[in-house]
């Protein structure tokens, strides 16, 4: 029989081994039903929009290599025939599906309904859509033109609710499907110098956060992403106070997380059915709840940002 000395020694370490090998079992677990939930979008039908590059191209693999049949959008048919090209070079034993590709601008909203008739007559229908086409915006509020503030509105909100809404009818009559919202942190906190950028996000965020509660009957899963910067082609494609292109690279982009990461994320977010997520360094993951919490000291930051100018980087 033990003595109480030695009872006492080996409790901690017994404690340790317990504490380590249920965190262990959980990690398994945990991982093993990620595994579970991605084999289960095998043979899904998903359209991506913004498909000719950055996370619109590595949402076209990372669906492809879950076993997804994908069809691919965007305006430039060029830049969509080489993603297909290259995510059937890609292609491993088991994926049979090749990709699709559809010439479409979602800022064009008459031909929408035809576009969406196309892409549902290759395979009868869409389990899960992908909102991804987007612009990004720099400049000054003072400064900025009504016409770059409508731009981006028609390019990441209308555009998104456009889509949307050409899908919805054959989810519903399917009885179910997913629609993931690629939106940003700064749809749900702002900063200075993105005034026209960030109220794009913010509709977006409202009208799927109304949305879910309304299609929820109908089995049909809303999700928003939100990610901090990704290493895109974003910041050089964006439209400056004056409507003219912002053509640089920011810093804070090019440190950013890859778009293959991010694409990866919106693959379990859609299999785990999960509503709202946000991906990033951990100050910006939870700035939208500080902003909700201590309102006053985020905005006493944003402030300082502001008299920094546009040069003022995270």
């Amino acid at each position: 029989m033990l003595s109480v000395q030695q009872h006492l020694t080996s409790t901690p370490s017994v404690l340790t081994a317990a504490v380590f090998g249920g965190l262990g079992l959980l990690w398994l677990y945990r991982r093993l039903t990620k595994r579970q939930a991605i084999a289960s979008l095998r043979d899904k039908v998903v359209l991506i929009t913004g498909a000719s590059s950055g996370i619109g191209e590595a949402c076209a693999h990372a669906f492809h290599k879950a076993g997804c049949r994908v069809i691919i959008s965007a305006r430039r048919l060029e830049e969509l025939e080489r993603v297909k090209k290259d995510v059937i070079s890609r292609t491993v034993e088991g994926q049979s599906h090749e990709p699709q590709v559809i010439q479409m601008d979602v800022t064009d909203f008459a031909s929408i309904p035809d576009k969406i008739q196309t892409a549902l007559s290759y395979h009868g229908r869409i389990d899960i859509l992908i909102n991804n086409a987007g612009l990004s915006y720099r400049g000054s509020a003072l400064e900025t033109k009504i016409e770059v503030y409508q731009k981006l509105m028609l390019v990441n909100y209308f555009g998104c609710v456009a889509v949307t809404s050409a899908v919805l009818p054959s989810m519903i009559g399917n009885k179910g499907g997913s629609i993931i919202a690629v939106s940003s942190v700064q749809g749900k906190i702002g900063l200075p110098y993105r005034t026209a950028y960030s109220a794009s996000k913010f509709a977006v965020q409202s009208y799927f956060d109304c949305l879910r509660a309304e299609v929820a009957e109908h089995n049909i899963h809303i999700g928003i992403i939100s990610p901090s910067y990704v290493q895109t082609n974003l910041s050089m494609n964006a439209v400056c106070a004056d409507n003219s292109q912002h053509g640089k690279l920011d810093s804070t982009t090019a440190k950013g997380m890859t778009p293959e990461y991010l694409a990866d994320r919106i693959v379990l977010q859609t299999a785990l059915g999960e509503a709202d997520v946000v991906v990033g360094p951990f100050l910006h993951c939870i700035g939208g709840t500080i902003n909700v919490l201590f309102p006053a000291w985020i905005r006493m930051v944003m402030r300082k940002r502001a008299k920094k100018g546009m040069t003022a980087e995270d």
